[in-house]
Order: C-alpha cells, then sequence, then structure tokens
C-alpha cells in the first residue's frame, strides 16, 4: 500500500518575486545603456566590463521571470511534475554565463596588465558611484524574493556581483585619477572576473545536483533510511530515493517492510511525520508492506525485491 504526502508552498509569493526582479530589471537596463557609452569615453575596461556583466544581469532576470512563468503552469501530459525544472534550467544558464564572462575579463585583464591604455579616472569615479547606488536599489530588491529559489538565487549572484564589480571599479578609478596608475583598471576587471569565476561555478554545481537527481545539499540518505528502519514495526527499509524537483522542493519514495500483523497505515504514517518533522521532505511515497517470514529469518532484501536499489536498511 502507497501513501503521498504533499506541500511545497514558498514563504514569499511567486507574484511579489515577479515585482522584485521587475523593478531590478528597469534599474539595470536604464544605467547600463549609460555605463556603456561612458565606458567607450572613458576608455576603462573595468566599466566595459561592469556594463557587460549588467547586460548578463538583465539577460538573467529576464530568463528566470521567464522560467517562474512557465514553472507555474500546472502538471500536463507527460510533464507529471509540470515545468517546475525551467527554473534550475535557468539557474544552470546564469551560471554558465558568468563562467563565461570571467574567461573574457581574465583574457583582457592580462592584456591590459601588460599593455594598459589611458584611462579617464574621473568618468570611472563618477560612473561607478552611480552603478553602487543603482545596484545596492537591484540588489535590496532581489533580496527580498524567495531567493530558496535557485532561479532567483541566480539573478541575485548575478546583481550582487555588479554591485563588488563597482565597487572595485571606483576605487581602479580614484587610484587612476589621483596617481595616474592605469593598471588599477585591469586590477580591477581581475578581481571582478574571480568574483563571477566563484557564484557561476557555484550556480552551475547546485543546479547539476538537481538534474542528476542528487539528494538536497545536507540531506544524507542512509541517515534517513536509518531513521526510518528504527521506527516502530519496521523491519528493513530499501528502494530509498531522495531528490529534489526544483530548488526547495524535495522528495522521497522508499519501500518500507513491517511485521507481519503490524498496522501499514499507522507506520506509513508514522515515517511520513518523522520525514517531515525532521527532514522538511513534504512530498513522500512510501510503498508499505508486511515482511514474508523468509525476510525476517534469512534477512535478505531480495526475498521481497528482485531487484532491491541502493543500500538495505535493517532494524537495529
Amino acid at each position: 500500500m502507497s501513501g503521498h504526502g504533499h506541500g511545497h508552498g514558498h514563504g514569499v509569493s511567486a507574484e511579489a518575486d515577479r515585482r522584485y526582479l521587475g523593478g531590478a530589471l528597469a534599474l539595470i537596463v536604464g544605467f547600463m545603456a549609460v555605463e556603456v557609452v561612458i565606458g567607450v569615453i572613458a576608455q576603462s575596461l573595468a566599466l566595459i566590463s561592469d556594463a557587460g556583466h549588467m547586460l548578463t544581469d538583465a539577460v538573467a532576470i529576464v530568463f528566470a521571470l521567464i522560467a517562474m512563468r512557465i514553472a507555474a503552469k500546472p502538471p500536463q501530459g507527460g510533464f507529471t511534475y509540470g515545468l517546475k525544472r525551467a527554473e534550475i534550467i535557468s539557474a544552470q544558464v546564469n551560471g554558465i554565463t558568468l563562467l563565461l564572462l570571467s574567461a573574457y575579463f581574465i583574457y583582457e585583464g592580462v592584456a591590459r596588465l601588460i599593455e594598459p591604455p589611458a584611462v579617464v579616472g574621473a568618468y570611472v569615479v563618477a560612473t561607478g558611484l552611480a552603478g553602487i547606488a543603482v545596484n545596492v536599489g537591484a540588489t535590496w530588491l532581489l533580496s527580498r524574493a524567495n531567493r530558496a529559489s535557485l532561479n532567483v538565487e541566480g539573478a541575485y549572484q548575478h546583481i550582487l556581483n555588479d554591485l563588488f564589480a563597482f565597487i572595485a571599479t571606483t576605487i581602479a578609478g580614484a587610484i587612476i585619477w589621483w596617481t595616474g596608475w592605469a593598471r588599477a583598471d585591469a586590477i580591477a576587471a581581475l578581481v571582478v572576473a574571480g568574483l563571477m569565476l566563484k557564484a557561476g561555478w557555484g550556480l552551475v554545481r547546485d543546479s547539476g545536483r538537481v538534474f542528476m537527481e542528487a539528494a538536497p545539499a545536507g540531506m544524507n540518505p542512509s541517515e534517513i533510511g536509518q531513521q526510518t528502519a528504527a521506527l516502530d514495526c519496521v523491519t528493513e527499509v530499501h528502494d530509498l530515493h531522495v531528490w529534489e524537483v526544483t530548488s526547495g522542493y524535495a522528495a522521497l519514495s522508499a519501500h518500507i517492510l513491517v511485521d507481519p500483523g503490524a498496522d501499514c497505515h499507522a507506520v506509513r504514517q508514522a515515517a511520513e511525520r518523522m520525514l517531515h518533522d525532521t527532514y522538511g521532505i513534504e512530498h513522500t511515497t512510501l510503498q508499505v508492506d508486511h515482511a514474508a517470514p523468509a525476510v525476517l529469518t534469512i534477512g535478505e532484501s531480495q526475498a521481497h525485491c528482485a531487484d532491491p536499489h541502493g543500500p538495505t536498511h535493517k532494524a537495529g
């Protein structure tokens, strides 16, 4: 017999998330156009790299908004979970773009360290300060959205890294303005590239875990199996699978064997309560059966399942 537990709401509504992302997008697009013009006039790679990053910020938010719309569609046809992983695809695209941009700016930054062009420091400082203000506003808006979603977190990381970029750019502009040391611009671009590399790798890694059906970060399937096997009347747990449908939406399935004569429904309910209260797993599919005498005596799960997957967890 099987039991199902459901529930996967978010603390911040999707409509509120869309408003926050939309506000951040308006700020970024407006400022990006100004920054490209000033970056070209000032011949500043740091400013142009910031503008390029802001373009990816805008694209990241657009992807996030589209993914949220797609993910909200109800399950239909062969998509029994709906299209919730559209948000994970968006997060992975954001991560990959950050990695590619970091590689480009590392290349350009090294080239400018070798042969630094003349940079107009005053323009860089003025634009950098304005960029800090714009990005503080955009970062604040996105920090209020549901960052448990990898999709929103991807957009947030883009904006946060851009804020760091503007801080580095402003410092570089001030150094150039006061000392004339033009290589400060390239060093600022390399610092930004390093931050982008770190954030991009984190997004690619975390979204990759979801695609590979790995257990949610921080969850130990072996521990979950042992805790389930320790419940009253349970003799064995096998075919235990824990995965994420999308960020913040964990799911679990397992086959549980109980003592002959035990109440299967009561055991299932106890297991669901434990999984919810201890691990926060709300979507469960548990098959609970009475153990055959052969299983109790020999202790081999193969007597019950011809091809069990993963380790077997025994009571005691």
